[in-house]
């Protein structure tokens, strides 16, 4: 056995994923995967990266460092593991943004460590947003208003899990559930608990295991005027509805109390 067999059987245990799952994810046959786990084999390097991307470990550690010594929260803060994204400036030297589009966005996944789809997005400059890296995601649905499907959240790089702070919202991009926007409610040591600010939502929670990138809202791209009747699906106005019906109510009530005295 070797440090990278024990590793990925370690690493699976924890993704509760049968031999045979793990393998029909890589695209691999059970037996090649088996003989990668049992320390019989090597993976080639195209295997070691599509291994890497799947448990969001960096082919060092995943090869040289033995994973089950060490808490999963401290295993993204090592700094060998930390996806290092570079800064691109335009020839003014204007940070340039990559914006992810709508119909990519599923395409994200696999494809956010990837040199070449990076490079095949599309940018833009923003003056007022120079120190750091910035993205731009899609909106989708209607849980954090004002945004809505066709706006973007632009995003900052968040390089150490340990800067996040509650009440503040971010983009997380996580192996199930892929590009969401929601804000930072509390973290523990075993994931973080979210929530949208549209209120029909309820909070959620997000194991650390599953986060690949965390982006901190920095700005936002509205391409069409925000309109107030975007609230017509969230629950101010029906919270708004409740309350003038409780003032109708009272004022009924008081009304007929005067009317009993008289």
């Amino acid at each position: 056995m070797s440090i990278f067999s024990d590793n990925i059987r370690f690493l699976r245990g924890k993704k509760e994923k049968t031999q045979q799952e793990l393998a029909d994810t890589l695209k691999l046959t059970r037996s090649r995967y088996v003989s990668y786990e049992d320390g019989r084999s090597e993976p080639p390097i195209e295997i070691l990266i599509k291994i890497s991307k799947f448990f969001n470990l960096s082919i060092d550690l995943l090869v040289s460092v033995d994973i089950r010594k060490y808490p999963l929260e401290d295993i993204l803060k090592l700094p060998d593991n930390r996806i290092v994204l570079p800064v691109v400036v335009d020839q003014l030297g204007n940070n340039s943004i990559e914006i992810v589009p709508q119909k990519a966005s599923m395409g994200y996944l696999s494809g956010y460590s990837d040199p070449e789809y990076i490079e095949s997005l599309q940018r833009i400059s923003l003056p007022f947003l120079t120190n750091g890296k910035y993205r731009a995601f899609p909106a989708q649905g209607d849980s954090m208003p004002p945004f809505k499907d066709g706006s973007y959240i632009i995003g900052k790089y968040l390089e150490n899990i340990d800067d996040l702070k509650p009440n503040k919202s971010y983009v997380f991009v996580t192996l199930n559930d892929g590009i969401s926007y929601k804000r930072l409610i509390s973290r523990n040591k075993k994931s973080i608990t979210v929530a949208a600010d549209n209120s029909f939502y309820q909070p959620y929670d997000i194991p650390l295991g599953e986060v690949v990138e965390i982006w901190q809202y920095a700005s936002g791209i509205f391409p069409e005027d925000f309109d107030s009747t975007n609230f017509e699906n969230y629950n101010f106005k029906e919270v708004f509805s409740e309350l003038r019906n409780t003032i109708t109510e009272l004022e009924n009530k008081v009304f007929n109390t005067k009317n009993q005295t008289i």
